[in-house]
């Protein structure tokens, strides 16, 4: 079944409801209703017949939130052509490898972008698909096409390498959308605001599907701004936000009543991508009156762990497995650890992909006997609560100890002054590893008296053995920290 059928509900039978309201950076919006979004993916699906690309063909965009992906997403998912959504703050060389490794047959971008892309790149300006789309067929062409058929090639955000080709089917992206909207109880009557880049699963395979599943409206800008957002949630009045930690961050110097005025309007803020601070659920639960809905997906794998809608939505973990979707916790031997003890999750269920594209070494390892390794280590309460603990790979192994960064991270995140952390190991001759902290926080905090702090709350070695002061925690796009870009720390040697 293709996601077009899927979509259809809302593509044919809310023809003539509105469907999308589009703010560009100047402040110009564009109204469309769903007939009109079915008449546009037709003409571009004809345009892209015209231009010789067929089911199987890869086709790659390079370009911020606007209509134009939406168009060419839908027609895409009508041809059979599989999508390679390239990240925008991504320059030559990442761009690049995912160019080499999927052959696209062109990237969709803009004349000002396509500066960016590696020499030899065939490139394909989206002003001039819409300029053709004016004249093209409205017919609708829909591939007769099955579940397991490709629909998209997402590439990691490569924190710690180069980034792999996760292919989602038509299926794996199907049960996503009908997981989250029954779970998150979403409907025709929601409004969702979009913020979050279309090139990513976040907002593209929950945001978009969601939209395009329910029936509800959705207004798309281009890019969370902290100044722009007040003025987004007063004037248009969302029931629904999907945001990353830092844009939780951000919203919360806002003034308590502007606050307090945005929590009447909105009855569900949902938090995914990187781990959310427990000080910022609670600060914000304080100031907005809603408890963020926290959940825990991959580009892999889609949404696999949610935080109860109805219940309690607690703090430091992402709840339990979706509608479909099933999740062991392991030891090093793939043997079930029991409830309280850490182990790494596997997941099985139809959101998982199909595998990676050109990776069979990758696939091997990633996937045990029908369960996907996601390579984080996590923890079930006896009630079945599941806390994230760390990425596997990011584990610190300090003289025959295992630390969790997060542990620590969430602690200093509770001191006075600390807007973020991050915490790394680093070699040790004594003890192999040693964790060291980044901090972000003005000069006005004591480093020596935050270490003192940290050794009355911690075993000692899961202390710290330095804090460095940092302006910024580098980022991916979507908020997931890259611990390889934080500046080196010499190898502690003892005295």
């Amino acid at each position: 079944m293709s996601l077009s059928r899927l979509f259809d509900r809302s593509l044919l039978g809310r023809a003539s409801h509105p469907a999308l309201e589009f703010e560009d950076a100047a402040g110009a919006v564009t109204h469309y209703t769903f007939g009109d979004l079915e008449r546009r993916s037709n003409q571009l699906a004809a345009v892209l017949r015209t231009r010789g690309v067929h089911a199987g063909d890869r086709l790659a965009f390079y370009l911020i939130n606007q209509p134009a992906i939406i168009d060419l997403w839908l027609a895409c998912v009508k041809l059979g052509v599989i999508v390679v959504p390239i990240n925008v703050l991504y320059r030559e060389r990442e761009i690049a490898h995912i160019v080499q490794d999927a052959a696209p047959v062109a990237v969709v971008t803009t004349a000002a972008q396509a500066s960016l892309l590696p020499g030899g790149t065939a490139w394909w300006d989206v002003a001039m698909l819409s300029a053709e789309m004016l004249t093209a067929s409205a017919e609708r062409q829909v591939v007769s096409l099955a579940a397991d058929a490709a629909a998209a090639i997402v590439y990691t955000s490569g924190t710690t390498g180069a980034s792999k080709g996760a292919i989602l089917t038509h299926g794996n992206f199907a049960a996503n959308a009908l997981a989250l909207v029954q779970a998150w109880e979403i409907t025709s009557a929601d409004r969702y605001l979009a913020v979050l880049p279309l090139f990513h699963v976040h907002g593209l395979a929950n945001g978009v599907h969601v939209w395009l599943l329910s029936g509800c409206h959705m207004k798309l800008v281009e890019r969370f701004e902290q100044e722009r957002a007040p003025g987004w949630f007063s004037a248009y009045t969302p029931t629904l936000f999907f945001g990353v930690p830092t844009m939780y961050v951000r919203l919360l110097e806002l003034p308590p009543e502007q606050a307090s005025g945005i929590g009447a309007s909105v009855r569900l803020f949902v938090s995914g991508s990187a781990p959310l601070p427990a000080p910022v659920m609670d600060a914000f639960r304080e100031r907005f009156g809603h408890v963020i809905l926290e959940r825990y997906g991959m580009t892999e794998t889609l949404m696999n762990v949610s935080n109860p809608y109805h219940g309690e939505r607690r703090p430091g973990t992402v709840g339990f497995p979706l509608p479909m979707t099933s999740v062991r916790i392991v030891d090093e031997s793939m043997r079930d650890v029991a409830d309280g003890t850490s182990g790494e999750l596997l997941v099985r269920g139809p959101n998982v992909c199909r595998g990676y594209w050109s990776r069979p070494d990758t696939e091997a390892t990633a996937f045990v006997e029908g369960w996907f390794r996601t390579g984080d280590v996590g923890v079930r309460a006896l009630d079945g609560y599941i806390t994230l603990e760390g990425r596997r790979s990011d584990l610190i192994i300090s003289g025959g100890f295992n630390i969790y960064p997060r542990e620590i991270e969430e602690l200093l995140a509770e001191q006075p002054g600390i807007a973020e952390a991050a915490v790394v190991g680093v070699k040790d001759a004594a003890r192999g590893e040693v964790p060291v902290a980044y901090v972000v926080c003005g000069d006005d905090v004591d480093l020596d008296a935050l270490g003192a702090t940290v050794r009355t709350q911690l075993a000692s070695f899961k202390v710290p053995r330095a804090f460095v002061r940092v302006p910024v925690l580098p980022r991916t796009a979507l908020g997931k920290v890259q611990r390889h870009l934080l500046p080196p720390w010499p190898a502690w040697t003892p005295q």
